[in-house]
């Protein structure tokens, strides 16, 4: 049961990353890194499968790796964020959203700052 709701949780996280590629709300890059987590508790084939993938792979190995990610990827990434962000925030007009938005927005943009650099 156990690898049955972690196999579960993995492909959730994975729709909501993939979700979060287009909808600035939803971090891509966490969701993605949890689905490669539960899915390597529960699920070689999985593990296998999403670490192939053309798209998510080599990220999630230079994360696990630590072998970190170039300065043009940082300044893309971040711009991407904020200009969603900014757009969002443009778009609902409301203080709370303004606040969570930045919140969120500050914090990745800080972690994305401390990922070495490749």
């Amino acid at each position: 049961m156990k690898k049955f709701t972690l196999a579960a949780a993995g492909f959730i996280s994975l729709v909501l990353g993939v979700i979060g590629i287009v909808l600035p709300l939803l971090p891509t890059t966490p969701f993605v890194l949890l689905s490669a987590a539960c899915f390597s508790m529960s699920n070689k084939k999985l593990e296998t499968w999403l670490l192939k993938s053309r798209i998510f792979g080599p990220f999630i190995e230079n994360y696990r790796t630590g072998k970190g990610i170039s300065k043009a990827r940082k300044v893309f990434t971040i711009n991407y964020l904020w200009f969603g962000l900014i757009t969002s925030i443009i778009v609902i007009r409301t203080t709370f959203i303004f606040l969570i938005l930045s919140i969120v927005g500050i914090g990745v943009t800080v972690h994305i700052l401390t990922i070495k650099n490749r």
